[in-house]
Parts: structure tokens; sequence; C-alpha cells
């Protein structure tokens, strides 16, 4: 499934504890194909546990925790869920199809299993719905609201959460209507000559755009502080190595602050990116990226080998759109 930049407890600002005392957590996790030996739960406040699988094949610990929306990850992947005081979680997950396959079963769930249906449902629709024409879209996002609520309210829910959930439903709408928008705004760029960079190189010199005619030119515009693009790097070695040799060059352009040329140059290093790996002059005041009207990363570009705009919002690379455009381009 693909991932928005703004997902899962984004919707409601920020991680957030609602209670104050602390309460015994029972928790059990099995993971099919996981992408790490440890699960990480990460709360409001300073709030970090780290749970690592046991010989059983499962992720098992027994926490206190205050009531309140949580995320978890397992390294690659993430989601959000709801701890009742002294619940009982049992959660399982298939990570090769990780937002579709959550399921909670246990004492206390019910919210948990409201919130991984609702973000699921959040991305389906922008995928969906961003693809009709605005009429359509605002009758259908009017249609997901209402249903939204419904659903709310015949459900057996912790108080505060049917609050917290029911905020976001606003917060969501007028999300998706400013994305929509975005999304119209940045496709009419599409078919045009693409602005221009001139970038610090990590290999040394300077890299411009139109050093790169000729090819395709696939851009991830991130930094080292995003969550959400460091979780798409291993998909991108992946299409990296994939099309090696291919008539396409896989660009990377960090955004960090100047101050943190070297924290950048480390995480290259420490990581073993490939592909071009360029530094932004002015972050996100840089000339590319002002031009591209971008307002959230990670951000992918596709350009052609003349030097247009294929896509100035094209898919993820952990998106199988991406291999499947890239395989009709590239034949």
């Amino acid at each position: 499934m693909k991932k928005f930049f703004v997902t899962g407890l984004l919707l409601f600002g920020a991680l957030n504890v609602i209670g104050q005392a602390k309460e015994q957590i029972k928790f059990t996790a099995k993971i099919a194909n996981r992408n790490s030996d440890s699960l990480v739960i990460r709360g409001g406040g300073e709030f970090r546990k780290i749970i690592k699988i046991g010989e059983n094949g499962l992720f098992e610990s027994t926490f206190e925790a205050p009531r309140g929306f949580y995320n978890f990850s397992d390294g690659v992947e993430s989601s959000s869920l709801f701890l009742n005081p002294n619940s009982e979680v049992n959660l399982t997950i298939d990570a090769k199809q990780f937002d579709e396959t959550i399921a909670y079963k246990g004492k206390g769930v019910n919210e948990s299993n409201f919130l991984a249906k609702y973000l699921l449902e959040n991305e389906k629709f922008q995928e969906e719905a961003f693809k009709k024409e605005k009429p359509e879209f605002a009758k259908l996002l009017e249609e997901k609201t209402k249903g939204d609520k419904e659903k709310l309210n015949k459900g057996d829910f912790d108080p505060i959460f049917k609050t917290a959930i029911e905020a976001s439903f606003d917060q969501f709408s007028q999300y998706a209507t400013n994305q929509y928008d975005r999304s119209a705004q940045m496709k009419k760029l599409d078919g045009n000559p693409s602005p221009e960079f001139d970038y610090e190189n990590y290999k040394g010199g300077k890299t411009k755009l139109s050093d790169l005619k000729g090819k395709y030119v696939y851009i991830d515009l991130w930094a080292t502080w995003c969550g959400p693009c460091r979780q798409e790097i291993p998909y991108l070695q992946k299409i990296e190595e994939k099309y090696h040799g291919k008539n396409i060059e896989f660009v990377s352009i960090s955004i960090d602050n100047a101050k943190d040329n070297e924290k950048w140059k480390n995480f290259v290093a420490s990581k073993n990116l490939g592909g071009v790996q360029l530094f932004a002059d002015k972050d996100w005041g840089s000339d590319f990226v002002v031009k591209y009207g971008v307002t959230g990363i990670p951000r992918f570009i596709l350009i052609d080998p003349r030097g247009n705009i294929v896509s100035s919002d094209a898919p993820r690379p952990s998106s199988p759109e991406l291999q499947t455009q890239l395989d009709t381009l590239l034949k």
C-alpha cells in the first residue's frame, strides 16, 4: 500500500498520550515475512518500547503505558494503535501486505482494529478518489466522512478515543482536499521542461540535471530526519538493482539543513546508498524544490531523456505502480 506523507497519528496532530496513570499492557505480535527482529512502540513524550523477537518467533512483552495513541514499527513499515488500561493485545501481520493484514485480538483492542481499518481506507480513498474530477471527488469525500462517523457511533469505543477520531475526520477531509488540489496543480507540470538543479555531489563536485540528459531520471527528495523517507530506502535500492544498466539514473536530493551536511555524508556512507547522491543548496528554499511546489517528503519525480517531466509526483519505490511505469518506459 502506498504511504502518503500525512498518515497514521499525524492525522491527530501528534502522538497523543491521553491518560496519565500507567497501566499494565500485555503485548504479543506475530509478523510473517518480518523486516526486523525488533518491534518498536513509540508514544507521546519519550515513550519508547523495543520488543525483541523470541525463540518462538513472537514479539512478546508486558510493560506499563498510559492510555492513548501509539505508533509501532518493524523497521521498514509502521502503523498506529490505541492502548487501553490493562489491555491484552495480540497483533498479527504479514509484512508483505503490512497495512492490509493488520489484525488485533484480545482484550481492549476494538479501538486499534477501528484505527487500522480507518487508516487503510484513508489511503485507498486517496489512491482512488484522486483520479476523479473535482465534483465527483467532493461527493466521494462527503460520503466517506458520513460513513466514517456512522461506523464510529455504532462501535463500542473509549469515549476519549471517539472524540479524538471524530476530530480527525475533519482533519482528513481538509487534508485530502488540499492534497487533491495540489495534485491537480502538479499534473499541469507534466510534459513541460523540468526546472534545473546544480547541487553538491557526495562523490565530489556538483551535478546538474542537464548533465543527465539522454537518460530517464528518477528523483527522490528526502532528508536524513524523515522517517517515511528512510522507510523507502530499501525499496529504492531494490529498484536501482533491478534497473541497473538500463537507460535511467536514480538521483537522491537531500534537503537537510546546511548545518547537517556532514550528517548527510555520514548517512550516505553508513547506509551504502547508491545512485547519484546530491545535497540541495537551500533545503526547503532550494529553487528546484520550490518550483515543484514540494510541501512534504519523500517526494518522487520522473523526468524523460529530453529533460521533460513525465510525472511531477511519481509513484514511490514501495509502490508496484513504479515498476509498471518503468517497465513500459525502458522496454
